[in-house]
C-alpha cells in the first residue's frame, strides 16, 4: 500500500486559486461564502496590510495543495500595531475529497497543519494560542466566514472544531448568532422612549473616520452606517451602533443584511430605552434602503444581551465556539 506523503510549504503568489479551489470544496455551511473566488480571497485576506504569507501555510500532495492552515495576531491596546503574544488559527481547510467518511489519514493531516500554525504564531511570540477569529482576533475573512462578525469557529466547521479538540484546545465561550426580521420588527414603545425623542437628536453618519490603524485595516473597502443619539441641551453623544452591509456572504444567502456592531450607551442613560429606541429609528431607515434582515452576534454567556435582543425579535441562527489552548504544565 503507498503512502501519501504530504509537504508544507508557506504561501506564494499563485496559490489563489488552489486556495478557492480548496475552500469551494467545503460541506455546506450557513456562515461559510460559496462559491469564493481567488478575487473574494484577495479582498478579505491578501490584500489586508497585516497580511503575512509565513502565516498561510499549504499542505501539498505531489506539489498540488490539499489543504492550508492561516494562523495570525491580535492588535495592540491601542490599535497601532500587531501584539504578537496572542496569537490564533483563523482558518483550516482539507480539500473537500480528503474529508470523506472517518480518514484516520485527514485527522493526521489537519493535526499537521494546526502543529505548523503553533510553530508559526510561537515563532512569531505568541504566549497564548486561540482557535478561530474573534474580536480581537478577527484580522481576516470579514464578509466571507460567520456573518455580522467572525464567531470564533463555527460549530458546522467540524475540520478546525474536531482539530482543536484533538490537540488541547478547550472551548471557553460560545458566540450566538441572531437575525432580525425587519418586515416583521415591532419595537417596544414607551413613555421613557417618547422622552428620549423629545431630549435626544438621532444622527446618521456614513462611512466614520476609522479610529485607529487597526479599525482602517479591517473596514477598508467595507462601508459602515454609524448612528448616534446626542443630548440635545448637553450636545453629548448618550448612545450610538453601527452596522455594514454583510458582503459578499449575504449574496449566498439570497437576503439583504446589516450586521450591528457596537451598540453602546452611556452608564448614565442605561435601562431608559435608549438602545431600543436607536435600534427602532436605525431599523426603519435600513428597511427604507431595501434591508431585509439584521444579523448581530454576542457571547453566550452575556444573558442580559441576550435577553434584549430577543425582546427586539431576534432569532438564533447559528453559533461559533471559542477555543483557546490547554498549555501542558
Amino acid at each position: 500500500m503507498s503512502t501519501r506523503v504530504y509537504r508544507f510549504r508557506t504561501f506564494l503568489n499563485s496559490d489563489p486559486p488552489h486556495l478557492a479551489e480548496i475552500w469551494r470544496s467545503q460541506p455546506p455551511q450557513r456562515g461559510l461564502m460559496q462559491p469564493v473566488s481567488p478575487q473574494l480571497l484577495e479582498y478579505g485576506v491578501f490584500s489586508k496590510p497585516q497580511f503575512d504569507p509565513a502565516g498561510l501555510i499549504l499542505a501539498t500532495l505531489d506539489d498540488l495543495p490539499v489543504g492550508f492552515v492561516h494562523g495570525g495576531f491580535a492588535p495592540n491596546e491601542n490599535g497601532t500595531a500587531i501584539d504578537t503574544s496572542l496569537g490564533t488559527t483563523h482558518m483550516l481547510m482539507l480539500q473537500g475529497t480528503l474529508q470523506e467518511g472517518t480518514s484516520a489519514g485527514a485527522a493526521a493531516l489537519a493535526d499537521d497543519l494546526l502543529a505548523a500554525s503553533e510553530h508559526y504564531l510561537r515563532g512569531r511570540g505568541a504566549k497564548v494560542l486561540y482557535g478561530g477569529g474573534i474580536r480581537p482576533l478577527n484580522s481576516f475573512y470579514q464578509g466571507l466566514y460567520g456573518g455580522s462578525e467572525i464567531p470564533g469557529v463555527l460549530h458546522t466547521d467540524r475540520v478546525l472544531t474536531d482539530t482543536c479538540a484533538r490537540n488541547r484546545y478547550r472551548e471557553i465561550d460560545r458566540v450566538v448568532i441572531m437575525q432580525c426580521d425587519l418586515a416583521r420588527f415591532r419595537p417596544p414603545f414607551s413613555r421613557r422612549v417618547r422622552q428620549i425623542k423629545r431630549t435626544a437628536q438621532w444622527v446618521e453618519s456614513v462611512d466614520p473616520p476609522t479610529a485607529s490603524w487597526w479599525d482602517a485595516c479591517m473596514w477598508s473597502g467595507l462601508q459602515r452606517d454609524h448612528f448616534e443619539l446626542v443630548d440635545k441641551a448637553l450636545g453629548k453623544v448618550i448612545a450610538r451602533v453601527s452596522f455594514w452591509d454583510v458582503q459578499p456572504l449575504a449574496s449566498s444567502w439570497g437576503l439583504s443584511t446589516a450586521g450591528l456592531l457596537d451598540l453602546f450607551v452611556e452608564y448614565d442613560w442605561r435601562r431608559q430605552g435608549c438602545a431600543s429606541h436607536l435600534l427602532r429609528e436605525a431599523f426603519r431607515l435600513l428597511r427604507r434602503r431595501g434591508v431585509s434582515t439584521v444579523e448581530v452576534q454576542t457571547m453566550a454567556s452575556n444573558e442580559a444581551v441576550l435577553a434584549f435582543y430577543r425582546k427586539l425579535g431576534f432569532t438564533e441562527v447559528d453559533h461559533g465556539l471559542v477555543f483557546r489552548k490547554e498549555e501542558q504544565k
